[in-house]
């Protein structure tokens, strides 16, 4: 697999959010198919963007683009995103651009312009539109082209570009240079994975024309077939309108992690949407993930963790839906679905069929990132914000103010609770619990004297 990556002069947003999700779960599920998978996501680390981005800044590009390839790298992990077997980054393989580049213009598919730039011959390339369904006809008719531009067609796309004072640039037979951006990805999938290989995905919006063009390049440089199966997420939308910086609607993956009590809570929401079409996002769409994905903590709650040992219908009909073009909604119904069952399992103290049913969910959801905490860990966590506007408006509103119960503190008080109900004084019981409840913790007595607690 071979996946389009992030241009590294910002911190990452939520449309970033759902390209890494959705290819994490297609590798999570070939891979847990029995499929071996060599994950290949690019690093865009030269680009007008980041030129233009150190200039204002008044720093080294590399300073840039390290700074926010350590921000990436870190976002990956908050949202249990594994980074790729190779994340190359495109500075890294100029040799392997340039060496293609002349190949192009070695075939007759590449040129040399007056301007120093390098471009690619679309009209040389006969299959060009098959992917994204475009004519090169209808195309050039709405193209435009500046007088004075060394393009031999509107629609020819640079390979090559000819430096400009103060800007970064490598030695080459067109003299110093930088790479073109659709380039890279040509050069970089076909040096780590060979001129053909089985995945190719990305953003809806690179279907064309990136991808287009990357497989114009490659498979004229090559002679080969390129990529067997294209694969395009979706756009986030916000509040039905495509996300924008301009509309201020745009969301940085670390400012919509501070709104939610755990990571998973946004992955939740990306799965439970197909891959391939829009995702829209309101002020309520994280918190109605995040009362879903309590529902299935809760159902895992006080049951013993045990190793699968005869997956049920629901495997099947999850694996079914996985395969039938990454169905994820299907599947996180499944996982609701086994969540009842262990409810009434439990309800019926069969703590042995909860444990079964337990077990074949956390490895279902596993396929797709899911219920890797411990109930306790997710049920215990708050959102931040949430907390802290409730905790504000409760001081405001109460005589006394909340306490600040550590775990440790919540332990000990549930601890004289339980010596309270064996000595009979129930009134002593009850006003600890009062006093756990007056401070946002809920307790639920289970079988057998335990008592299991959470926050909010």
């Amino acid at each position: 697999m071979y996946v389009c990556g992030i241009t590294v002069y910002d911190y990452c947003h939520l449309g970033h959010a759902r390209m890494l999700i959705v290819f994490d779960v297609v590798r999570r599920h070939l891979e847990a198919s029995g499929y071996d998978v060599t994950f290949i996501r690019n690093i865009t680390d030269i680009d007008d963007k980041i030129i233009r981005r150190a200039l204002a800044n008044g720093e080294p590009m590399q300073a840039l683009t390290e700074r926010f390839i350590k921000a990436y790298q870190e976002d990956c992990a908050a949202l249990g995103v594994r980074l790729g077997d190779r994340e190359p980054r495109a500075t890294e393989f100029v040799a392997q651009i340039v060496a293609m580049v002349q190949t192009l213009v070695d075939k007759g598919y590449a040129y040399a312009a007056s301007n120093g730039d390098v471009y690619y011959a679309v009209a040389k390339f006969e299959p060009y539109g098959r992917l994204s369904g475009k004519r090169l006809a209808d195309l050039r008719a709405g193209a435009r082209i500046e007088v004075d531009e060394a393009k031999r067609d509107p629609l020819d796309f640079v390979l090559w570009k000819a430096a400009k004072p103060g800007e970064p640039a490598w030695e080459s037979p067109w003299g110093p240079g930088r790479p073109g951006w659709h380039i890279e990805c040509s050069a970089m999938s076909v040096d780590l994975l060979g001129p053909h290989f089985d995945i190719h995905g990305g953003g809806m919006d690179l279907k064309f024309p990136h991808h287009e063009n990357e497989i114009a390049q490659t498979c004229a440089a090559c002679d080969s077939p390129f990529v067997n199966v294209w694969m395009h997420n979706g756009f986030v939308r916000v509040d039905d309108e495509k996300m924008s910086k301009s509309l201020g609607n745009f969301f940085t993956v670390r400012e919509v992690l501070e709104w939610v009590r755990d990571p998973e809570v946004v992955r939740y929401f990306m799965v439970n949407s197909q891959y391939r079409g829009p995702i829209n996002y309101t002020p309520d769409s994280l918190t109605q993930a995040d009362a879903a994905l309590e529902r299935l903590y809760t159902s895992l709650r006080g049951v013993p963790v045990t190793a699968l040992q005869a997956p049920t219908k629901a495997t099947e009909r999850f694996v079914a839906a996985m395969d039938d073009d990454f169905n994820t909604p299907i599947a996180v119904s499944e996982l609701q679905s086994l969540a009842r069952e262990v409810n009434t399992a439990k309800a019926a103290g069969d703590l042995d069929r909860a444990a079964g049913l337990a077990a074949e969910m956390r490895v279902l959801g596993a396929r797709i990132g899911l219920l890797g905490l411990e109930p306790e860990v997710f049920l215990r966590k708050q959102a931040a914000k949430q907390a802290s506007d409730a905790g504000t408006a409760g001081s405001a509103e109460t005589a006394s103010a909340p306490l600040s119960l550590t775990d440790a503190d919540i332990e000990r008080l549930i601890d004289e609770r339980a010596a309270a109900r064996k000595a009979k004084d129930f009134k002593e019981s009850d006003r600890i619990r009062d006093l756990l409840a007056s401070n946002g913790v809920q307790l639920e007595d289970q079988p057998g004297g335990r008592t299991l607690w959470r926050r909010g």
